[in-house]
């Protein structure tokens, strides 16, 4: 093995980035890369490693950083390269005497004879895509991917995963601005593009919802008020999925579709009593295999009660604002009392903390997010994107960052389907 032979000094550090740029340094003198892509780059880098390693007549230790972190490499002096193992972890070992082979645990049944199937228990696992490991595996050398790619993988397995039945998801809050739309809008975003078709974004306000505002407008303007008419011959037998098209805003790069409520409309001019909830749903669930229903600012409208009965997984948007966090905080509280299904639901809730202003720190994100830990199953955080304000969203607008974020929080929502 080269790694003993290769000693600390001389300290090298080399950092690639995607767009080709990067730098090596040597003891702390930086050289910088600017290639034409990161292939480019990752040669110029080892050229410069594997020249030290010439000069010094061994091999020598880097330590490369990326998105997914820091890994440790060997570089000889003919420039090839090996990765440093992690320590391996030390564990406790076994309680209690070994038994002796071939006997069961006392009062345990004789066991069946059986053999070991032919057929493989496991996948092989894919080498690494992102980062240096990405790199280095485009460049013909098959790397493991990093802790934070594989915590990236398990979180599109999670949100890619089909349920027995439908599921409802709920996204609550009652102050208005606290990312309730943003937040529907963008968990359905994940849940369609990694999982496929059958989602749904449902606009269900009373008063001037803004979820079709937010979202790309199909070849009709019709709302959830062109839909209950309709509800009947939709839930016949004759009905066709291609059916509902004619009432629903198909997403054509986020793959979701949008039920729309009527902005324009007063309140009063669009009223939407509990029993068209539950036969709208009853569509939804025939057609769609998530349904994610943004909600109005109303606690006590019977409209609103009627979605958390049909609700499944319940989620809290907020922002770092206080009053925000405190009426989300509150909203937990008074379900907790509602009854049991109610109660349910905001003991396994899901907290997305917004950082919808720029200028909010890290510090109050983390205090938002930390208050929100005593009442919520998980809380993920969401970074400042100038994407998210105003205007439509999609979801491949956002900065990378912001997409792991959201892929972090649908996959919290998913443990919980």
């Amino acid at each position: 093995m080269m790694e003993p032979h290769a000693l600390d000094f001389p300290k090298i550090d080399a950092v690639l980035r995607a767009d080709g740029t990067g730098e090596v340094t040597i003891d702390g003198t930086s050289h910088p890369l600017q290639a034409d892509d990161e292939l480019a780059a990752l040669r110029e880098a080892l050229n410069l490693i594997s020249g030290t390693a010439v000069r010094l007549g061994r091999p020598v230790k880097v330590t490369t950083r990326d998105g997914d972190g820091q890994s440790l490499v060997v570089v000889s002096p003919d420039g090839t390269f090996t990765e440093v193992p992690a320590p391996a972890a030390t564990g406790v070992g076994p309680q209690g005497p070994p038994r002796e082979p071939g006997r069961p645990p006392a009062g345990s049944a004789r066991p069946h004879p059986s053999r070991t199937s032919f057929l493989p228990q496991e996948q092989a696992e894919e080498p690494a895509t992102q980062g240096w490991r990405g790199i280095l595996t485009r460049s013909g050398f098959r790397m493991p991917p990093s802790a934070a790619e594989r915590a990236e993988r398990a979180d599109v397995q999670a949100v890619s995963q089909h349920w027995p039945g439908p599921r409802t998801i709920a996204v609550v809050n009652g102050k208005g601005g606290a990312s309730k739309t943003p937040s529907t809008i963008l968990l359905a975003a994940v849940f369609a593009r990694e999982g496929g078709a059958g989602v749904l974004a449902w606009d269900n306000n009373q008063t001037r919802g803004t979820l079709g505002w937010r979202t790309e407008q199909g070849p009709h303007e019709a709302t959830v008020l062109d839909l209950l008419p309709q509800v009947e011959p939709l839930l016949g037998i004759a009905a066709q999925s291609a059916d509902l098209a004619r009432f629903v805003h198909h997403q054509t790069r986020d793959r979701f579709d949008v039920l729309r409520s009527k902005p324009m409309a007063l309140a009063h001019e669009q009223r939407v009593e509990p029993n068209d909830v539950d036969v709208i749903h009853a569509v939804a669930a025939k057609y769609y295999r998530l349904i994610l229903m943004d909600s109005g600012n109303d606690e006590s409208d019977p409209m609103w009660l009627r979605m958390i009965d049909r609700t499944d997984q319940l989620v809290v948007a907020t922002t770092t604002r206080d009053d925000h966090a405190e009426a989300g905080a509150l909203l937990l509280e008074a379900l907790a009392e509602r009854d049991e299904h109610s109660a349910s639901l905001a003991q396994q809730a899901i907290a997305i903390v917004s950082q919808a202003d720029p200028r909010a720190t890290a510090d109050q994100v983390r205090r938002i997010a930390d208050g929100y830990r005593e009442l919520a199953r998980e809380v993920v955080t969401i970074p400042h994107d100038p994407a998210m304000v105003g205007g439509p969203l999609r979801y491949g607008s956002l900065r990378p960052a912001t997409q792991r974020a959201w892929l972090a929080a649908a996959a919290a929502v998913a443990r919980g389907l």
